[in-house]
């Protein structure tokens, strides 16, 4: 079962209380986050997904849970060598995402997201809960643990608005730390803070974002790539993106400029292999158009992501961080 982390409008971690859900005192939050996010010694990796519009707290929970049933499945093919074991162990981040579906609403969502990722305390805290679980994993990069069940890769994954979310926390967290590396360049020595992938599913951003917002993306603390999927079914970063911010998103046309240069791929078939080179690049976009066509009402595909061709991406990200 994922550990779940709560965020109310302002972006501040809520706790169940004998007067209902309050917030978390911001000089209690690591000793909340040590009573629920110490990483067990049996995983391997740790996972961070950011749900995104329109997802009631209950559907959250269950969409975290089937991209992890689809990543048992999809791992028992054995075609990932370098991930036996297996054992993923998940935090959840939920945060109140629901609206009308019309124009209106997706901008007061689009707003939210952006002022809790910015004036509010969002960025902060999940930037605070990924350095947490970064100071309290066991370290891959140790050369004892790195071919053995002790060593803990932490994994991003974010869908829609989101995906925001996941960029200005690791935004804020990068501060002032040194350019980190890929997959294929030695580790550096003192390595810091580092997310060893970064998967945004359907991220609902305009095309630039990464070089005009997230521009800190193309240096700490990211050591593995940040990969986009995108669809020309998904009428949430089409259709309703275009009318909210007169441009298309991401995930509707993929990246379009970014601080380093974009690799663009087609999203391959769940038992297709991704070759190292496809995948270590700063950043990657991945045509998913011909997967994810599934969809009704004004959102279209935009949620069709819960599918083995993404389990498949996930599980080769991590096989190729090892």
């Amino acid at each position: 079962m994922p550990v779940v982390i709560d965020l109310d409008v302002s972006g501040r971690v809520v706790q169940e209380t004998p007067t209902g859900l309050r917030p978390v005192p911001p000089h209690r939050l690591d000793d909340h986050f040590a009573a629920l996010l110490t990483p067990p010694a049996w995983a391997t990796d740790l996972l961070v997904y950011v749900h995104g519009w329109q997802t009631k707290p209950e559907s959250a929970l269950t969409s975290v849970q089937r991209l992890l049933a689809l990543t048992a499945d999809q791992h028992e093919s054995g075609r990932y060598g370098k991930l036996r074991p297996w054992h993923p162990w998940t935090v959840l981040i939920r945060w109140p995402s629901r609206s009308l579906p019309s124009l209106g609403g997706y901008r007061r969502i689009r707003d939210r997201a952006h002022d809790m990722g910015t004036r509010g305390q969002a960025a902060r805290i999940i930037g605070r809960l990924l350095g947490y679980l970064h100071a309290h994993r066991a370290d891959p990069a140790a050369p004892p643990v790195l071919a053995g069940p002790r060593g803990q890769y932490l994994h991003l994954i974010g869908h829609s608005f989101g995906c925001r979310f996941l960029c200005e926390a690791v935004q804020w967290a990068a501060g002032e730390q040194p350019l980190t590396l890929g997959w294929s360049t030695p580790w550096p020595r003192g390595r810091p803070f580092t997310v060893d992938s970064m998967l945004l599913l359907q991220m609902a951003a305009p095309r630039d974002a990464f070089s005009v917002t997230f521009t800190a993306l193309g240096k700490a603390p990211l050591r593995g790539p940040v990969v986009a999927t995108y669809s020309q079914h998904d009428r949430a970063t089409g259709f309703w993106h275009l009318r909210a911010e007169r441009r298309v998103g991401i995930g509707y046309a993929g990246i379009g400029t970014a601080p380093a240069p974009v690799s663009t791929i087609v999203m391959r078939t769940a038992d297709e292999p991704y070759p190292l080179e496809t995948l270590d690049h700063r950043f990657v976009s991945v045509d998913a158009s011909s997967l994810f066509t599934q969809g009704n009402g004004p959102a279209g595909a935009h949620s069709d992501h819960l599918r083995p061709e993404s389990a498949h991406l996930l599980l080769s990200l991590a096989e190729h961080s090892r």
